[in-house]
């Protein structure tokens, strides 16, 4: 007898069929060899026109001389002149070409279906079961675009518990924060607490990490925690990017270094406010060197924890090739509010560990890391030494003219006047050019030797290379030693007179000046390399 069934409920399936097949071709060719003999990978061969099927990139070729797996990597438009990705040993025989395909790709009309939708009871938007992986699903806009101004994160990491997400970009929630684009791209990002600085080509902002501000009615913010990676944006104040040169950022404690190419300006940001350090006597320096550097060069930054130093070295024509003197490495002191001292050395990179400061230099193909304040060699970098110099102005009662007689120094022995000379006295008609007026007691060459007294002076020697004996005498040609102090006369060693001197050059002693600009610079046999301190230098001078 029939028999009655009651259904309270059933679960659908909505089942879609695959629409078709990927065209598997199957059809081989065969041609004759012409070439013969070997022809290397990715050189032509010729073969003959006749024959069946058509070869073409990708095939497979089979025959005397090749061995297994050899592949068609190119074909000419007549189907005659191909190349092979492996060197083959071709004969005037028939060759075959077949296709090398790996199955499974065979058309199943009764497995070629998958789920599109499976509700439980079968009802609206009722619950849903696991469809698995859907590969036939694709993103619509599936085009490469790059947002230099924008950021992205993934999902969490976490090793205690094994989950790694890091690789997850999920389209459906917002992970992507961005910046203003007429402020250039991002080139920087530093964590620091919860706080992320986001440098730009022309622009510093800051960003929450982990938590959100919200304000009041009267406008002050409440920061709160929240699920938001990356929080509110704020911008600080000031015109002030990092350019394209985010190596030459440094920390130290809560300040921050970083160079501002496009401004000409080397930066610190402290405190949520960024300062131009670069203004620090050195303005005309810094707009020469930094608007010098070209597209193959680099601006190098880093903290110098040995010596708490600001280190930055700029390479304005090629990073990793030998650049003569036109790169500068210097340094900056925050105890002393100024740029300290110029290095020699040019490195490829720097960085601070444990308390040491170390720079990475490539020498010969062969990249080494050198450890800074470990030898008593001064002034010796990367197997090279140079002796030290400085440069200063001795300027006082500035608005009158002078005559400085002497200079003296308190310092170690070693030390040498190089370069003395005044400032220009005014630029004079003289046969229908421009002649400007100075006198130096430094300029023409000597001679090897400190002695005779005779001839024009090339420098102020140091102590002991100023030394000579005449009559069983000792004599200074450069400075003396009185009391722990070392002076020396200022001879004059100016060569042309000006309009109305009768007496001038090395008829006298002494430079006549509102001002006088010194270089001084440890010689080559005083202790070479050895430590040569330089404490103060001073000038007698009498008013004229």
């Amino acid at each position: 007898m029939p028999l009655t069934l009651e259904v309270s409920y059933f679960n659908s399936y909505y089942m879609k069929r695959l629409a078709d097949v990927p065209y598997i071709p199957t059809a081989g060719a065969d041609r004759t060899a012409v070439t013969t003999g070997v022809v290397s990978a990715g050189s032509n061969a010729t073969f003959g026109s006749s024959g069946l099927g058509t070869p073409a990139i990708g095939m497979v070729v089979s025959g005397a001389g090749v061995s297994a797996n050899t592949k068609i990597t190119s074909v000419n438009q007549t189907q005659t002149v191909m190349t092979f990705d492996k060197d083959v040993t071709l004969t005037a025989t028939a060759y075959n070409f077949t296709y090398a395909w790996v199955g499974p790709q065979v058309s199943n009309p009764d497995e070629d279906w998958y789920i599109e939708e499976s509700r439980i009871r079968g009802g609206y938007n009722n619950t849903s079961t696991d469809y698995g992986v859907k590969a036939y699903i694709v993103e619509e806009q599936d085009a490469q675009v790059r947002r230099g101004n924008s950021l992205i994160y993934s999902g969490i990491f976490n090793s205690r518990t094994g989950i790694n997400q890091t690789n997850q970009f999920s389209v459906a929630e917002e992970i992507t924060r961005s910046v203003d684009p007429i402020s250039g791209s991002i080139q920087k990002l530093f964590a620091e607490d919860t706080n992320l600085l986001i440098f730009q080509e022309r622009k510093v902002n800051n960003a929450l990490i982990d938590k959100d501000a919200i304000f009041t009615a009267e406008g002050s913010a409440i920061t709160t925690s929240g699920k938001l990676v990356i929080g509110q944006i704020t911008p600080i104040a000031g015109n002030w990017g990092i350019s394209k040169d985010p190596l030459s950022f440094a920390v130290y404690g809560y300040q921050k270094y970083f160079v501002d190419r496009n401004r000409n300006a080397v930066l610190r940001l402290a405190g949520g406010n960024i300062t131009e350090i670069s203004n620090y006597g050195m303005i005309d320096f810094f707009r020469d060197q930094l608007s010098a550097v070209t597209s193959t060069g680099v601006i190098l930054g880093a903290y110098d924890n040995y010596n708490q130093n600001y280190v930055l070295s700029i390479q304005p024509n090629n990073r990793y090739e030998p650049d003569g003197t036109a790169y500068k490495t210097l340094t900056f002191d925050e105890r002393s509010q100024g740029w300290t001292s110029f290095f020699t050395y040019k490195p490829d990179a720097m960085f601070s560990s444990q308390g040491s400061f170390y720079s990475a230099k490539d020498e010969s193909d062969n990249s080494r890391i050198f450890k800074h304040y470990t030898n008593q060699t001064r002034n010796s970098f990367y197997g090279s030494t140079s002796s030290s110099s400085i440069q200063f102005v001795f300027n006082p009662s500035p608005n009158n003219v002078k005559t400085f007689q002497t200079i003296n120094y308190e310092g170690t022995n070693g030390w040498e006047v190089t370069s003395l000379v005044s400032d220009e006295t005014g630029f004079d008609s003289s046969g229908g050019n421009w002649i400007n007026h100075i006198d130096t007691a430094t300029g023409s060459v000597r001679g090897a030797t400190a002695a005779p007294l005779t001839g024009n002076y090339a420098r102020i020697y140091s102590y002991d290379e100023g030394a000579y004996t005449e009559d069983n005498i000792q004599y200074r040609a450069g400075f003396d030693r009185k009391q722990n102090k070392y002076m020396a006369v200022i001879p004059n060693n100016t060569q042309t007179p000006m309009p109305g001197e009768v007496v001038f050059g090395n008829q006298t002693t002494g430079i006549k000046a509102y001002y006088a600009t010194v270089t001084m610079k440890t010689d080559a046999t005083t202790d070479p390399n050895g430590l040569k301190e330089l404490f103060a230098v001073s000038s007698t001078f009498a008013l004229r």
